[in-house]
């Protein structure tokens, strides 16, 4: 982390932000910040931050919710999974736009994000708790809904700082962090499921809900955030609707990276959610044991992640270009899931799995970097970056209903054609970034 800590702006600007709107349209590929310059705790507390809410919501989603539904009801367990991730989908792509708008026109003594991170853990750790109580489908649905608000407001408010605090000239570097934070994050939450007692469906969600949340507090504290002084004109009922929207038009190039990323979480998205449900159906576990193997996936996978993401996020950096880790990026996944799919037994099928790895990681290594280096402006990084959060809430949406229905052709069970959607739409990432003219 020493190499990242090295952060001193070329060009600091107050922490008082009298009118950002003077900056409007300066966009954040320059290699300065917005706000005040942070001591050497913020990046480490910064990717604390990160790793603490990916915690919390990859427990969730990833291990909790189902690993509930095999045990709740394991014949609809494909359905009821979508379901409520679906559900949850929604109500988050709904809200983070939104969200990171107000948030750039939070006008607080404490600053800008920091009301956002703190009152998003709340509501966060209270769905936590109602997931936690919940004994039926329907309280899932409640829980998870609660959770994806709460958490989300914290999450874009961390983007907005990634956007706003970290210079271009170690942003991917930065991005990479995360990147690495994120992946031990899922292993961390499987791990903390799996290792739970079976008859303790209370404490798979408290235990990792209230650990990312302590982890995501300490940002709150060690952050020095901007303060706004004068407010912001009232927003129209068309600016409240263009908080879900840019012209792709206009704005060619965030289009462009918008779309890769949603493919590309589209793709690794799917396949996740439905790895519990696999490990059961096809490598014939156990539903007691199945949590632990999922661990043991999730822990191949990241093996591969770290090494290709601090690999290529230095690679980024020095050579200033983002375009071709991202083809080998996809190139590498579709590897990977290709020997997945055609997968005769464990061995091979964790073989896949820590080749998707290496390819994620080279991907999550720039994609960050590049999102934010082709956003409009700097004045409404919040709202920019809750159109950016979209293409990886959508995925949550339409992953797990167009992966159930992938699922269920051919006689049910049909894993091996979810590994083939899932390659299609990796290659399809890849080609996205070609029109991208902003970054190399």
């Amino acid at each position: 982390m020493s190499a990242l800590t090295d952060h001193q702006p070329d060009d600091p600007t107050p922490g008082v932000i009298a009118d950002p709107r003077a900056v409007e349209h300066a966009p954040l590929a320059a290699d300065k910040i917005i706000g005040q310059s942070q001591g050497p705790q913020f990046l480490p507390l910064f990717v604390l931050a990160w790793f603490g809410v990916n915690l919390a919501v990859a427990a969730m989603m990833g291990a909790a919710i189902p690993k509930a539904m095999l045990f709740l009801d394991e014949v609809n367990k494909e359905e009821n999974t979508a379901m409520i991730t679906a559900i949850g989908g929604v109500a988050v792509m709904i809200i983070t736009p939104l969200f990171g708008r107000l948030s750039d026109r939070t006008m607080t003594r404490w600053g800008m994000r920091k009301p956002w991170m703190l009152g998003g853990l709340v509501v966060g750790l209270g769905g936590v708790i109602v997931l936690a109580l919940a004994a039926s489908i329907p309280m899932m649905i409640i829980g998870w809904v609660i959770v994806q608000v709460g958490f989300g407001a914290t999450a874009m408010a961390q983007h907005a700082l990634l956007a706003a605090q970290i210079p271009t000239r170690i942003r991917a570097r930065v991005a990479a962090a995360v990147g690495v934070a994120s992946g031990i994050s899922t292993i961390a939450a499987a791990a903390i499921v799996a290792g739970l007692p079976n008859d303790a469906q209370p404490l798979w969600f408290l235990v990792p809900g209230a650990i990312g949340t302590l982890c995501a507090l300490f940002l709150i504290i060690g952050y020095r955030d901007a303060v706004r002084t004068e407010p912001a004109p009232a927003l129209s009922l068309s600016e409240v609707l263009s908080t879900y929207w840019l012209d792709p038009v206009r704005y060619r190039d965030f289009f462009w990276a918008w779309a890769c990323r949603f493919l590309v979480t589209m793709s690794i998205f799917t396949v996740s959610l439905f790895l519990l449900f696999l490990i059961v159906d096809v490598l014939k576990v156990p539903k007691e044991q199945a949590s632990g193997i999922l661990a043991l996936a999730l822990s191949v996978f990241f093996v591969g992640n770290i090494v290709s993401t601090v690999l290529f996020g230095w690679i980024s950096d020095r050579t200033k270009r983002r375009k071709p880790i991202i083809w080998a990026s996809c190139f590498i996944s579709a590897i990977g899931l290709l020997v997945c799919m055609f997968a005769g037994d464990q061995t091979q099928f964790l073989i896949g799995i820590a080749i998707v790895g290496a390819g994620q990681g080279a991907y999550i290594s720039v994609d960050v970097a590049m999102m934010t280096e082709v956003l409009p402006s700097a004045a409404e990084a919040g709202k920019d970056l809750g159109i950016v959060a979209l293409s990886y809430q959508l995925p949550q949406v339409l992953g797990p209903i167009l992966g159930a229905v992938v699922i269920s052709t051919a006689g049910g069970q049909n894993y091996t054609g979810l590994f083939g959607y899932a390659l299609v739409l990796s290659v399809l990432g890849g080609l996205a970034v070609l029109p991208i003219r902003a970054i190399r």
